[in-house]
């Protein structure tokens, strides 16, 4: 029964498992149609985003690669014989533009020092009016500097050579992405070569993808249990950078492999390459990101990349795997370490023989402690150079086109001007008693002939790119408005000349606003009514100048400023005559400049030349000049200003410099300390300092006190000539020793001149204005200042141009 039982069900079961069976196949038929739709639809949307890649990797690789910042570049040392410049002096600039000290001159970027001798192999380089070849040159020198200059190569006789000029930063974007762009057949060829050796060693043989590699990666990692291997190529490295992102999702991953294979079918190996060496991310300087190894170069050895050591070329290719974590400045010994594990796959790689391997090892990183090639280096000259550049070009030819603008920074002057400042900050806070570091100061330098900017400093930490005080920073002028005023008189000479007596008694002015205005003096005293003119300019009375700015008019000293270069609007108000007037250390600069020209202006400019990327012209800046002043009253302004330097307030200036040095300028003292300023010049160099607080509280310094101190050691670093008084046409010098007593101020024989002639110093005077009884030392000169006293007006102007005819015809 029971197995009767059995045999009736199981045929049952076979049954339903038969029909179920034979229902699948049809299932599977109707399915198959919509597998095939769905399977066709995703191999179009596949290869429809294989086009869109496609498409973008060719449109981004074969157009414009790379936004180019606009690179600036210092004034270029020009060596010749006669430079005033040592032979330490021109060593040292050699090292800051990165020349290494060799006994060969194999290379370009060498020089070797013997004897009283210097050899250069300069570099080549294209400068805005041409190319210049590497050149073998000779210095000779004598104790005036360099006294001979020849060439020891087979290149032809040579008078006058620059060196390349430093490069001093970059205008980039907001982004902050920066390079420079090199060629792969330029760069030294160990440098890819060991490259593709330490990160993808089947470079020349995979499509762009490796999966060894891979492979090898994933066996690693999971050994490890943790990410200690990636197993990306060069190809894949240069997508990631160059189109992509970092972000660490599989399909960004996937898009990486895929774009890789098409950018490898279309492009060759060279290429490739050549594209990643100018990507690769290696350091960040602030805000900028270095980019290439064209940039890193110079950013971390201050030289070109066909000048690196093998054990240079090593660090930057070690510094790829991770450019912050081996950053040799932050992290010298962890670096070391990549660096000469680097160096042994060269070695067993055979591209560095055993004798080449040690050495390297051995070598410390070489880095620069600073980096030249940094925009934060020179921020307040960049600065003012973008202002200057805007006028012309938009911010995106600057941040976009690679331009290279050719500036008039002298690197060595700049150099001392940063360290003057900060030091001498240190140095007035520790000897006045200041807190420390509540200071803060700004300078600027100028050439004289020219209106060159050389250096541009503009706060403590002149590597801090914040507020640039030297741009910015308008602040009252105090006492540097003083020779305005006097100028403006001294271009009256029938009424004013240099030993006019002032009124120095005490003043009270009533206001437009019915305000009483009182000045005084800064001792608080008074001297009397016949103070010489010299005089009050040279101890910088305030009552005596007051008086004097309001018999000239204040509208006129107005336009006597406007003349001199500022291009502001003063109130025309008395206090105007002390100084109330804001200015930046720049404008006060522009003035003095005009005044140290002789009366000639020349708009002060930090440009030179502008080129494209490839060195074609495309703005000069020519020297512009105008006669913006008489020559002759600048000329008694500029000799009342060598007296404040000799014997007034500036005469501190002589504890540094030497006595023999003729020095004209001006101390600047506002209300309550707050403002300490110096302005002053030699025949070649201008300088203007400003010493005082961010918070306008009081710096409790006088001129004299703070920025003539850091100014002197400025100007006593920077190579001055000394001013070579040679009187113009129409001014003539009587020989004459003057005496004022200010204890006998407003009584006899408070003020009068010496007739001993052996005990004189010659005074200039305008020609034929000379005060009549005052020496006769000078016979002729008194005698033909008398013959033109008689005559009228329009008869002095006749015989302008022919005085010494009358005088000795």
């Amino acid at each position: 029964m029971a197995q009767k039982k059995r045999s009736t069900r199981s045929p049952q079961r076979r049954s339903g498992t038969k029909k179920r069976a034979n229902q699948r196949p049809g299932f599977f038929r109707r399915l198959l149609p919509y597998v095939f739709l769905l399977g066709c639809i995703a191999a179009a949307v596949i290869a429809g985003y294989m086009v869109y890649l496609d498409g973008a990797v060719r449109a981004q690789f074969e157009g414009t690669r790379w936004t180019l910042p606009a690179k600036v570049y210092a004034s270029p040392l020009e060596l010749y014989a006669g430079l005033d410049l040592s032979r330490s002096e021109i060593t040292a600039r050699l090292d800051r533009q990165g020349y290494r000290a060799s006994s060969s001159l194999s290379r370009g970027g060498t020089y070797r020092s013997s004897g009283g001798r210097l050899d250069i192999h300069t570099r080549p380089f294209k400068f805005w009016d041409g190319e210049q070849a590497a050149r073998e040159i000779r210095l000779g020198f004598n104790s005036s500097g360099v006294s001979s200059l020849s060439a020891i190569d087979d290149k032809g006789d040579i008078a006058l050579i620059r060196l390349d000029p430093l490069m001093i930063g970059s205008i980039y974007p907001k982004q902050g992405e920066d390079r420079i762009l090199v060629k792969l057949g330029d760069v030294p060829p160990m440098l890819p070569a060991g490259l593709i050796t330490v990160e993808d060693r089947d470079f020349m043989n995979h499509w762009g993808v490796s999966p060894k590699s891979i492979m090898r990666a994933a066996w690693a990692n999971l050994r490890a249990g943790g990410v200690v291997q990636g197993g990306s190529t060069i190809t894949q490295q240069l997508v990631k950078n160059f189109y992509l992102n970092n972000r660490q999702t599989l399909v960004r991953k996937a898009k990486e492999a895929l774009m890789a294979i098409l950018l490898d079918a279309h492009y060759s190996k060279p290429e490739i390459l050549e594209a990643y060496l100018n990507e690769v991310y290696l350091g960040q300087d602030g805000g900028r990101a270095i980019h290439g190894f064209g940039l890193a170069s110079y950013f971390y050895f201050q030289k070109p990349l066909e000048e690196l050591q093998p054990q240079e070329i090593a660090l930057l290719v070690a510094m790829v795997k991770g450019p912050s974590y081996y950053d040799p400045r932050r992290h010298p010994e962890r670096a070391t370490q990549r660096r000469n594990l680097v160096l042994d796959m060269f070695h067993d790689a055979g591209f560095l023989e055993d004798d080449s391997w040690r050495e390297a090892k051995k070598a410390g990183l070489g880095v620069s402690a600073r980096t030249v090639r940094s925009t934060s280096q020179y921020p307040a000259f960049i600065d003012l150079v973008r202002r200057q550049l805007l006028g012309q070009y938009k911010d995106a030819d600057l941040t976009e086109e690679g331009l290279r603008v050719f500036t008039t920074l002298d690197p060595a002057v700049q150099a001392a001007t940063e360290e003057r400042v900060s030091k001498g900050l240190d140095q007035v806070e520790a000897a006045r008693g200041i807190e420390r570091d509540s200071l803060q100061a700004s300078a600027v330098v100028t050439s004289v002939e020219g209106g060159r900017i050389l250096a541009l400093v503009g706060g403590r930490d002149a590597g801090f790119a914040g507020f640039n005080r030297a741009l910015d920073a308008r602040r009252p002028i105090g006492s540097l408005m003083k020779p305005v005023v006097y100028l403006t008189a001294l271009a009256q000479p029938s009424k004013y000349n240099v030993i006019t007596p002032l009124d120095d008694s005490a003043l009270s002015v009533k206001l437009a606003n019915g305000d009483t205005w009182r000045p005084q003096n800064y001792s608080k005293r008074t001297h009397g009514n016949a103070v010489p003119l010299h005089y009050a300019l040279t101890h910088s009375y305030n009552l005596a100048t007051s008086r004097l700015a309001l018999d000239v008019g204040i509208p006129n000293v107005i336009d006597t400023l406007k003349s001199l270069g500022y291009n502001g609007d003063p109130l025309s108000v008395p206090s105007l005559a002390l100084g109330a007037v804001d200015m930046a250390p720049l404008q006060v600069a522009q003035v003095y400049n005009t005044l140290a020209a002789g009366g000639y202006y020349t708009p002060l400019l930090a440009i030179r030349d502008v080129t494209t990327r490839d060195g074609e012209p495309l703005s000069r800046y020519p020297l512009k000049i105008k006669r913006a002043v008489d020559e002759s009253p600048v000329y008694l302004t500029n000799w009342i200003m060598q007296r404040v330097a000799r014997f007034g307030t500036g005469a501190s200036m002589y504890d540094i410099l030497p006595r023999s040095l003729n020095v004209a300028g001006k101390t600047g003292t506002t209300d309550d300390l707050r403002d300490s300023w110096f302005a002053g010049f030699t025949a070649n160099r201008l300088a203007v300092v400003w010493v005082g607080r961010d918070d306008n509280k009081p710096a409790q310094l006088t001129g004299a006190t703070g920025a003539l101190q850091l100014w002197s050691r400025i100007m006593a670093d920077i190579e001055p000539r000394g001013i070579m008084n040679v009187p113009p046409e129409d001014v003539v010098e009587v020989p004459l020793r003057m005496r004022f007593d200010p204890s006998r101020a407003g009584g006899e024989g408070a003020y009068g001149y010496d007739r001993d002639c052996s005990r004189t110093a010659p005074v200039p005077f305008v020609r034929g204005e000379v005060p009549d009884g005052l020496s006769s030392c000078d016979s002729d000169i008194m005698q033909e200042n008398r013959y033109r006293r008689r005559q009228p007006p329009e008869q002095r102007e006749q015989d302008d141009g022919n005085w010494l005819q009358k005088l000795f015809g």
